[in-house]
């Protein structure tokens, strides 16, 4: 889950490496591929834009951006700047304003999650979800993406309406690994902290949202353990209050403002 809950809705962009998944790296790229997977590493520079204009001129070899707004003709041209592209996509939560929005019947829709038109979903109904998000996913391979930000993968913490467990959320999570990795692109586990033991095995990297501000970064490090970029934000705390540790930690850290759009400013 996005945090803090009642800021704004997040759509956003990240700089990305070089071309489409499959593709052997160059030996300046800073990741590797595992079969047709990419995995970036820890320390990766990344950019996530997920609201405004995008500017692709940030120079980092990683994006992250909006899988539904963006086309494949935008993911070819971050490709040509030697990016690689992440699809970023709520699978945990239903957003009204996509365009399978109507897909998802009444019954799998739970209590808002504090972003205007958005509300949790029953995960443990995978015979519905499954379908809808191996579409999704469909989606961002069609598109060229080379790895999927899945987000709100930590409903079992919220109060989503449904009586979801830890072992819910952990099947979920695998599940939506498994169809990325079963189309040949990278996933990256959204924040979720509490279950990274479990799942850190299951995912190429890690997504983060203000481990600093709330004293979690440690948590992270099984992915930067297991050679796994961990993308991480803050928006509260300036740079010289989180950069120290980041770079101890070798997380990819940069503070951004809530929205999300094209301005950074990197550790």
């Amino acid at each position: 889950m996005r945090r803090p809950i009642l800021l704004l809705v997040l759509l956003s962009l990240v700089a990305g490496c070089t071309s489409t998944a499959g593709r052997a790296n160059p030996p300046d790229e800073p990741g590797r591929t595992l079969g047709e997977r990419w995995q970036p590493r820890p320390g990766t520079p990344w950019q996530w834009q997920l609201s405004g204009r995008l500017d692709p001129e940030v120079d980092v070899p990683v994006y992250d951006i909006d899988g539904f707004h963006h086309d494949a003709d935008t993911v070819a041209g971050l490709h040509r700047r030697g990016r690689k592209v992440i699809c970023y996509l709520s699978t945990g939560a239903w957003e009204e304003f996509r365009p399978d929005a109507g897909k998802f019947p009444r019954a799998v829709l739970g209590r808002g999650n504090g972003w205007p038109g958005e509300r949790w979903l029953d995960i443990r109904r995978t015979d519905v979800l499954e379908p809808l998000m191996a579409a999704r996913v469909d989606m961002c391979r069609d598109k060229g993406f080379d790895a999927v930000e899945p987000d709100n993968m930590d409903g079992y913490r919220n109060r989503t309406g449904f009586p979801l467990t830890a072992a819910d959320q952990l099947r979920y999570n695998r599940l939506i690994a498994r169809l990325a990795h079963e189309r040949g692109l990278a996933v990256g586990l959204k924040n979720d902290l509490d279950q990274i033991p479990e799942l850190v095995g299951d995912f190429d990297f890690a997504v983060n949202e203000q481990c600093a501000q709330y004293g979690e970064c440690d948590t992270l490090t099984p992915f930067v353990e297991a050679g796994k970029a961990v993308f991480h934000v803050e928006y509260e705390v300036p740079t010289d209050g989180f950069c120290p540790e980041a770079r101890r930690l070798g997380l990819s850290s940069m503070l951004k403002k809530y929205e999300l759009g094209a301005w950074r400013r990197a550790c």
